[in-house]
């Protein structure tokens, strides 16, 4: 099982607003997942822009998982704490955690 970061999720107080910079700075291009969640494309790595209610307030490194509950059980053993329960979203499934240092990530996994 190999893990990697494979997206990053950038909070946001006004997704239109930081999407059009990063496409107007980089040439970013961005997709719709409606009025709180913009995908971006281009970037180098999967990425969006995330002005939902739940949203972190820092940037999160999401890592990739083929099993969430094996990898959210190591997370634990770790000694990561869980910030933020499994749950669906669209493309799959995921859960938030804080490590020993302070950085929030999270985790996810593709739908079976």
């Amino acid at each position: 099982m190999v893990e990697q970061i494979d997206y990053v999720e950038f909070p946001s107080t006004d997704r239109a607003a930081t999407s059009a910079f990063f496409s107007a700075a980089f040439g970013w291009g961005q997709v719709s997942y409606g009025p709180d969640y913009d995908g971006l494309e281009g970037a180098g790595i999967d990425s969006g822009v995330d002005q939902g209610e739940g949203k972190v307030g820092a940037t999160l490194a999401i890592v990739r998982s083929d099993d969430l509950d094996d990898a959210e059980r190591r997370v634990l053993a770790a000694g990561g704490v869980i910030t933020r329960a499994q749950f669906d979203f669209p493309g799959g499934r995921r859960f938030h955690f804080r490590e020993p240092g302070g950085n929030e990530m999270a985790v996810w996994s593709a739908r079976d």
